[in-house]
Formats: C-alpha cells, structure tokens, sequence
C-alpha cells in the first residue's frame, strides 16, 4: 500500500508542474528594452506566431501587451547593445543589425527569423530644429543620399543593411553654395556600425569640396541626441523616427529627421537553435 501511495504521489506532483507550466517547458527570448525596439522585437515575434499582442499595442507595446503566450515564452528585456552578449545564456535573442554585425553575426545567413524593411524604421539623419536646411545640413544630406552611397550599402551588407534613398543624387545639391562651405568641418555623432561606416562613404564625397566631415561614434542610444540637442555635433545619424519621438517626448529635447538613409532588419537569433520551431515543441 505504501508503495502504491508513493506512485500516486509522484503521479499527482508531475501533474501539478505540468499544469503550473501549461505543458511546455518554455523558453527565453531577451529582446531590447528601450520602449521602440521591444515594440519591434514583440511585433517580430507575433509575426511569427509566437506570441499575440493586445490589439492596437503597435509600436509602442510591451510585454505587458501580450494577451496570448501559448508556448510559455520568458521575455528578458536587455540594453539593446548587449543583446549579443547575452545570447549565449539565453535560447534567443531579437538584435538590431547595427549590433549584430559587429558581433559576427549576419542577418540575412545566421538570423532565425527577419523582419521586412519596414520603412517606419528606416535609420534617420536628424539635427537640432531649426537646422534642418542650413548649408551644413544639405550638404550632409546630400551626400548620404548619393548613388555612391546607396551602391556602397549594397555591396558591403548584402541585404543585412538596405537603402531607403528611392533617387540617390550625385552627391552634391544645387541650392548650396560650396565654395563658402570650403574649410568648414561637419560634425556627426553615430554608431560605429553601420552608421560610421556609411559617413566614412558620405566623407569621401564632402572631402571634393574641401568639407570635413568628423564622425563622432557612441555605443549609446542617449547621448547623440543629447550632443545634436547641446549644439556640440551638428547631427547624429543612429536612429529611427519612432524612437526620436519617444526621446523628445520623454527628454524636452528638439530634434528632427531631415532624411531616411537606410533600414536594418531586426533578426531573432540563437547559439543553441536553429529553428524557432524548437519553441513550439
């Protein structure tokens, strides 16, 4: 009797972590957790089916948002530049491709699952209001906006990095007068990749005029508005516009986009899968 009671004991128990666990053992997904790109992140992850969100969350959900979690997914939200980082010690991770390319990963060969160039997160060229059509501002425009831009975007990333610019110009715009620009410097806050590797691309274009252009790189997502926003740099380019009008809603700062120079996939990614099927199993 003793052993049968010892049987139906653990049976009961099993029964109970089952049930406390819908079933399934679940996984962890970290994702960024800066407001915009978790909004991403969770809209990439109902895409493909494994979550739901409450209807209308959009770009600004949450994880407190999610209305269905069928396969009992753990979201951890993480700093978006150490998502790479914390790969390893989770099952997947939701990166932007400006910090998965300097971590060797290749959004379109190692990502699990890539969202589509959604142009409402097209990386943007943004300055101080006010200074959207100075001589130092068109110039600068122009040049991200050149065909010789755009062909150095395709050939270096390969689809990890896509231009928006539907009419590349060639390089230079007819209202500004480069000769009193000549000896000047331009200065841009950036992220090192890809962002600064595409203005070294602007520079070269700049430099026929005998414009400098000096890019300044941070690893943040704070401080290159705060230096466009303090007059230190003259624009930064790292960003998109949902996440620019989360920062000046939330920091009193004034800043605009003037251009959408190009697009980085999102991609969930895994050191110890290769599949998101494994999440329904």
């Amino acid at each position: 009797m003793k052993k049968i009671a010892a049987i139906i004991i653990t049976l009961a128990i099993t029964l109970l972590l089952l049930a406390s666990c819908g079933g399934k053992k679940g996984v962890t997904i970290a994702v960024p957790n800066d407001t915009t790109n978790e909004a991403r992140a969770l809209l990439l992850l109902e895409a493909n089916g494994l979550i739901k969100l409450k209807e209308g969350a959009g770009i600004t959900a949450t994880v407190r948002d999610i209305v269905e979690n069928p396969y009992n997914i753990k979201i951890k939200e993480v700093e978006a530049a150490q998502l790479p980082n914390f790969l390893p010690d989770v099952d997947y991770a939701v990166i932007n491709s400006n910090y998965a390319l300097p971590a060797g990963l290749n959004p379109t060969k190692d990502s699990l699952a890539i969202e589509g160039s959604y142009s409402k997160y097209a990386n943007i060229l943004a300055v101080k209001k006010g200074n959207e059509s100075t001589p130092k501002t068109k110039a600068l425009k122009a040049a991200l906006e050149s065909k010789q831009v755009a062909d150095f975007i395709a050939k270096k990333y390969d689809g990890a990095v896509i231009s928006t610019i539907d009419n590349p110009t060639n390089g230079f715009d007819a209202s500004v007068d480069y000769a009193s620009l000549a000896g000047t410097k331009i200065t841009v806050a950036a992220s090192p990749t890809p962002h600064a590797e595409i203005l070294e691309e602007a520079k070269k274009i700049l430099a026929e005029k005998n414009i400098t252009l000096e890019i300044k790189t941070f690893s943040d997502y704070v401080v290159p508005n705060n230096v466009v926003e303090s007059g230190e740099c003259d624009a930064n380019y790292f960003q998109h516009t949902p996440y620019l009008d989360n920062f000046n809603e939330n920091n009193g700062t004034h800043i605009v986009s003037v251009s959408a120079v190009h697009v980085e996939p999102m991609g969930v990614y895994s050191k110890s899968h290769t599949t998101l099927e494994d999440i329904k199993k």
